[in-house]
C-alpha cells in the first residue's frame, strides 16, 4: 500500500492540472491515463500546464491503467462522466480498504461510484475552473473558478478536511462544504447551459449573450431545478449561476444570472465547453447521456415533462451523427417544439 501517494486516473484536462500543481507543490502523484502518447509525453518532457492563470512544466510520473499496481488511500477520478463505470471498475483493485475516491467530473458520478466501491469510500467534488487537453503533455488551465470537496452525508471528516487543504493549494478559494449535492446539482444546471451553447460553434460567452436563445437556457436551467427540487435538493449557485431565479422562473433574476455567466467566461481563456471541444475536436462522443440524458431520465420518473432536456440530447446526438452541423441553426431548434 502507497499511503501518500495521490493517485489520479484519468491525466485529461481536470486530472493533468490537478497532478501537475499537486506535484509541484511536493506531494508525491501518480496520474494515470489510457492515451499512451500522452503517458509517454509526460514522463518524457514533463506536463507543461499553459494559460492566462500561469505556465510550467512540471516533471510528473504517469502509467497507463495496466501498469498501475499497489493499492491507494486517495484515488481522484477524472475521466468523463459517461467512463465512471468502467474506470471506477479499473481502479477499485487498487482502492485500499480504508481509502476513498474523489470524483473530479461533471454529473451525479458519485452515485456510480458509489455503487462500485461503497459509499464510504467515496468523496463528493464540484469543480469549474475551465482546462482543456490540447495535446499529449499539454494542458489549457484556461481561468480559476469554484472547486468545492465534501463527504455524501455532509459530515466533516478527517480525511475531508485533508482534501480540503489539498485543494487550496491548487485553488485557495476551494470551499469544504456540508452540502456537496447542492452544488453538484447547480453545475447540472449550469451544464444543461453549457451544453446548449455547445450546439453552435460560438463561444461559451457569446452563445449565452443571445438574447434570442434566452428562452432556451430559461427553459433548461428550470427542468433541472425542478427536478432536483422534486428529489429534495436545493442547488447552489457559483460563478454566476443563479438556481433560485431559474427555480422561480423570474425572468430578471435568470437574465441578471447568464450576464453574470457571459462576463465569467469572457474572462476565461477557455473559450470554448469541453462539450464542444468533444464535438469540433476530438471528434467523440460527449458525456450528453449521463449528465443531461440522466437528468431528463428522473424526471420523466417522476412525471416531470422534460422537453427542453430531452431536444437538447437529440440535438447533441445528431450532431455527433453528422446530422446537424455546429451553427446558431442548430440552437434555433431549441425554440421550436
Amino acid at each position: 500500500m502507497s499511503d501518500g501517494t495521490i493517485l489520479i486516473w484519468g491525466a485529461g484536462a481536470i486530472g493533468g492540472t490537478l497532478g501537475a500543481y499537486w506535484t509541484r507543490a511536493g506531494h508525491d502523484v501518480l496520474l494515470v491515463d489510457r492515451e499512451a502518447e500522452h503517458v509517454a509525453a509526460m514522463n518524457r518532457d514533463g506536463l507543461l500546464i499553459e494559460g492566462p492563470v500561469e505556465e510550467f512544466r512540471q516533471a510528473v510520473r504517469a502509467v497507463t491503467p495496466d501498469e498501475v499496481r499497489g493499492t491507494y488511500r486517495r484515488i481522484v477520478l477524472a475521466v468523463k462522466a459517461h467512463h465512471t463505470g468502467e474506470a471506477t471498475r479499473g481502479l477499485a483493485p487498487h482502492l485500499d480498504a480504508d481509502g476513498y475516491v474523489l470524483s473530479a467530473q461533471n454529473g451525479l458520478n458519485e452515485l456510480s461510484i458509489a455503487g462500485i466501491v461503497g459509499e464510504r469510500r467515496t468523496m463528493g467534488c464540484f469543480v469549474n475552473f475551465g482546462a482543456d487537453y490540447l495535446a499529449p503533455g499539454r494542458i489549457l488551465r484556461g481561468n480559476r473558478a469554484a472547486v468545492v470537496v465534501g463527504e455524501l452525508d455532509g459530515a466533516t471528516t478527517p480525511r475531508v478536511e485533508a482534501m480540503h487543504a489539498l485543494l487550496r493549494e491548487f485553488e485557495p478559494d476551494a470551499v469544504l462544504t456540508d452540502d456537496i449535492w447542492g452544488y453538484l446539482w447547480g453545475k447540472l444546471g449550469y451544464g444543461a447551459l453549457l451544453f446548449a451553447t455547445a450546439l453552435t460553434n460560438e463561444s461559451i460567452a457569446d452563445a449565452l449573450a443571445s438574447e434570442r436563445h434566452r428562452p432556451v437556457y430559461a427553459a433548461l436551467g428550470r427542468e433541472v431545478m425542478t427536478v432536483a427540487a422534486r428529489r429534495g435538493v436545493r442547488p447552489r449557485g457559483f460563478n454566476g449561476f443563479d438556481p433560485d431565479a431559474f427555480a422561480a422562473g423570474n425572468e430578471a433574476g435568470i437574465a441578471r444570472s447568464i450576464d453574470a455567466m457571459v462576463a465569467f467566461n469572457r474572462g476565461s481563456a477557455k473559450s470554448h465547453s469541453g462539450i464542444w471541444r468533444d464535438l469540433a475536436v476530438r471528434k467523440r462522443r460527449t458525456e450528453v447521456d449521463a449528465q443531461i440524458g440522466i437528468i431528463a431520465g428522473i424526471g420523466r420518473e417522476l412525471g416531470v415533462p422534460m422537453p427542453a432536456l430531452e431536444r437538447l440530447v437529440a440535438l447533441i446526438h445528431a450532431i455527433e451523427e453528422g446530422e446537424r452541423p455546429l451553427a446558431w441553426s442548430t440552437l434555433d431548434a431549441m425554440l421550436t417544439p
